[in-house]
C-alpha cells in the first residue's frame, strides 16, 4: 500500500487482497467515516502492466474529506471483491465496470450487463477492443 496527495486530495494505492478490509475500516472508523461512495471507474493503461486500474472516489460527510483509492489489476487476473457489502451504491458502478472493461467483482449480487445488451461480445472501452468489430444483430424479445 502506498499513498500520495495531489491538489488537496489523498490517493491510496491498495493491494487487491487488502481492498475489502481497508474499505470496511474507512467506512466504519469514527476518525474517518468515509460514508459516501461517489464513483468507481476503470482506467486501461495498455500496454503497461499491470494494465488496469480500478479507481474509487469516497467522501466523508462528517469530516469533509475526499479520498481516492486505486487498485491495480493485471489483464490475466481481472478480478476483485465487490464493495457492495460496504457501500450499496457501488452496485451499478461495478456492473458498468464489468460491462465496459470486463472486471469481475467477486461476490457481486447481480453482475450482469447494465448498458449493453446481453449478447454483446466483448468490453468496448478496453483499448484493445477493435473499432470495426461487428456485433450480433438482435431483435425484440417475444
Amino acid at each position: 500500500m502506498r499513498w500520495h496527495r495531489q491538489w488537496g486530495d489523498d490517493t491510496v494505492v491498495l493491494k487487491r487482497e487488502a481492498t475489502l478490509d481497508v474499505c470496511r475500516f474507512l467506512r466504519h472508523d469514527p476518525d474517518l467515516l468515509y460514508d459516501l461512495f461517489i464513483d468507481l471507474t476503470v482506467v486501461d493503461y495498455l500496454p503497461r502492466e499491470p494494465r488496469f486500474e480500478i479507481v474509487v472516489h469516497l467522501y466523508s460527510v462528517a469530516h469533509k474529506h475526499r479520498l481516492r483509492l486505486k487498485v491495480l489489476l493485471e489483464e490475466s487476473d481481472l478480478v476483485m471483491d465487490t464493495l457492495t457489502g460496504v457501500w450499496r451504491g457501488s452496485d451499478w458502478f461495478e456492473r458498468e465496470a464489468w460491462d465496459m472493461y470486463g472486471v469481475v467483482f467477486r461476490g457481486h449480487p447481480n453482475l450482469k450487463r447494465i448498458l449493453l445488451y446481453e449478447r454483446f461480445e466483448g468490453h468496448p472501452l478496453r483499448k484493445d477492443y477493435p473499432i470495426d468489430r461487428r456485433q450480433p444483430l438482435i431483435g425484440p424479445k417475444n
